[in-house]
C-alpha cells in the first residue's frame, strides 16, 4: 500500500461544504474551499469547469497553475492535490462513478476510449472561446437542474454528462497535435479489460480471469488497483452488476432468468451478490424504472 487515501463522494461533499447527495454524482459550485493540500485519490471520475481566477493542481510529478476559462479532467487513479493561486476563484466540478453513467448501456470501460481520463496525469484545456460558451452552458444546466429538483435528475445529469464528455473529446482533438510515439496505456489492464468484456457473462471468478492472464489472483488485483485505483474483482464485480442493471430494466425477463442470463446458480445467489453490491434487491431496484 502506499498510503494515499481514497476520497468518496462523501468526503468530496464535506471538502467543498456542500450536503452529502447521497447519490453517485456530485456537482459544487465553489470559489471558497477547493483546497486540499495532501495527496488523494478518488473513487470518481471529475470534471472540473474553472470559470474565473487561477487555481494551482498538481498531479504526480507535475503541477499547473490552471487560468480561467479552462477545463480540467481527472481519473479514479489520477493522484491529485490543490492550493489556492488568486482571491477570486469561481469552479464548477461534477463527479461522478463510471457505474452511474453507464447504468443504461452496459459498457464500464466507454470512458477508457478517451485519452483525457485513462493517463495518469490530469488534462487541463484552456477554452477558446466557442468552446466557452457551450461548457459553460452544459454547467450551468447541470447547476440548474440539481437546484430545481427535476423528478428525472439523474437522467438529466447523466445526459450532460454524456454531452461534456463528447464536447471534451472533440476539443481535445482539435487542440492535442498527434504524435508518432506510442500511445500510452497499461498493456495488462488493457488484456484484463479484453477478457472481461469477452467472459464476464459467464465467468465471475478472480482466479480465472489471473489463471488467463498468467498471474495470481492476489498479483493481478494488487496491478490493476495500482494502475486504475480499482481492484481486479472489484472490475468484476461492477461490470456484472451494471449487466445485472440493464438486464433488469427489461420488464419481459424474470429475475430468474437475468440470474441465469448472468450464470448465477440460482436466484437466491444473484440476489445476495446484488444487494451487497448495490444496497437494494434486485426487486427493489427495477421499480426505479417503473
Amino acid at each position: 500500500m502506499d498510503g494515499i487515501k481514497t476520497f468518496s463522494l462523501s468526503r468530496h461533499s464535506r471538502l467543498f461544504s456542500v450536503p452529502d447527495p447521497n447519490k453517485e454524482y456530485l456537482f459544487v459550485s465553489s470559489g471558497n474551499r477547493p483546497y486540499h493540500e495532501e495527496p488523494y485519490r478518488a473513487e470518481s471520475y471529475a470534471i472540473a469547469y474553472i470559470k474565473e481566477g487561477t487555481v494551482k493542481l498538481n498531479a504526480g510529478l507535475t503541477s499547473w497553475d490552471v487560468d480561467a476559462p479552462s477545463i480540467i479532467t481527472l481519473g479514479p487513479s489520477v493522484i491529485r492535490y490543490f492550493t489556492k493561486s488568486s482571491d477570486l476563484l469561481k469552479m464548477d466540478v461534477i463527479f461522478f462513478k463510471d457505474g452511474f453513467l453507464m447504468e443504461r448501456y452496459a459498457d464500464l470501460f466507454f470512458l477508457f476510449k478517451y485519452d483525457f481520463f485513462k493517463d495518469s496525469d490530469l488534462i487541463v484545456l484552456p477554452l477558446q472561446s466557442s468552446y466557452f460558451i457551450k461548457i459553460n452552458k452544459i454547467f450551468e444546466l447541470i447547476q440548474l437542474t440539481q437546484a430545481t429538483g427535476n423528478y428525472h435528475e439523474s437522467e438529466l445529469v447523466r445526459s450532460y454528462i454524456f454531452a461534456l464528455v463528447y464536447e471534451i473529446d472533440a476539443y481535445h482533438r482539435q487542440h492535442t497535435p498527434e504524435t508518432p510515439s506510442p500511445k500510452k496505456g497499461y498493456p495488462l489492464f488493457n488484456k484484463f479489460r479484453q477478457l472481461l468484456s469477452n467472459n464476464y457473462m459467464q465467468e465471475h471468478r478472480l482466479y480465472f480471469y489471473a489463471d488467463h492472464l498468467h498471474l495470481t489472483p492476489k498479483s493481478l488485483s494488487a496491478a490493476i488497483k495500482k494502475q486504475t485505483g480499482k481492484s481486479a474483482g472489484k472490475w468484476i464485480d461492477d461490470t456484472v452488476i451494471l449487466e445485472a442493471k440493464v438486464l433488469l430494466q427489461n420488464k419481459t425477463l424474470t429475475v430468474s432468468q437475468v440470474s441465469g442470463l448472468l450464470n448465477f446458480s440460482d436466484q437466491s445467489v444473484f440476489g445476495k451478490f446484488f444487494r451487497t453490491n448495490t444496497g437494494m434487491s434486485p426487486i427493489e431496484y427495477r421499480k426505479k424504472f417503473n
